[in-house]
């Protein structure tokens, strides 16, 4: 490899990750009550879509910071997941987020991907999008650092 090569995607170790991902999003009562789906996933990357309404906005009428973060948290721990054993559970340890642009617009789409998967540890990115009139504007980055567990009872997605 040379200096700016992306690393290559590894492949997945479980055959049915898709499945288990969308149970496991199917699980989860915030993105339910925020009204996100998922969008794509794809070994390494998965996509997570809001529609704005204003049950997640701010006090001016953005989506909430809140609600962005949300939705870039689990796009960056899915795409981890992709990557990891059947039967293991994914945990945020840490993420950072920078709000680059309000976010507002028809649709915000959050982007996750893999930086570098590891045993333990997982650095996934999630970029957010605010779609409008056919455009889309990058809204805010997220990195964050996901942790696979195994063997924890009530910890596997």
């Amino acid at each position: 490899m040379h200096r700016g090569d992306v690393m290559p995607t590894p492949a997945p170790k479980d055959p049915d990750y898709a499945e288990r991902i969308r149970a496991s999003f199917d699980k989860q009562g915030l993105m339910a009550t925020l009204g996100a789906s998922l969008v794509r996933i794809a070994p390494g990357a998965v996509e997570i879509a809001l529609t704005p309404t204003p049950a997640v906005s701010q006090q001016h009428g953005f989506v909430h910071a809140g609600a962005v973060s949300a939705i870039a948290d689990s796009a960056a721990g899915y795409s981890a997941l992709t990557l990891m054993p059947q039967g293991a559970g994914v945990l945020t340890v840490e993420f950072k987020i920078n709000l680059l642009a309000p976010a507002a617009g028809d649709l915000i789409l959050a982007r996750g991907r893999v930086i570098k998967a590891g045993r333990t540890l997982t650095l996934a990115q999630a970029e957010v999008f605010a779609e409008a009139d056919g455009k889309a504007r990058l809204v805010s980055v997220l990195s964050a650092t996901l942790m696979t567990i195994e063997g924890r009872d009530g910890v596997a997605d």
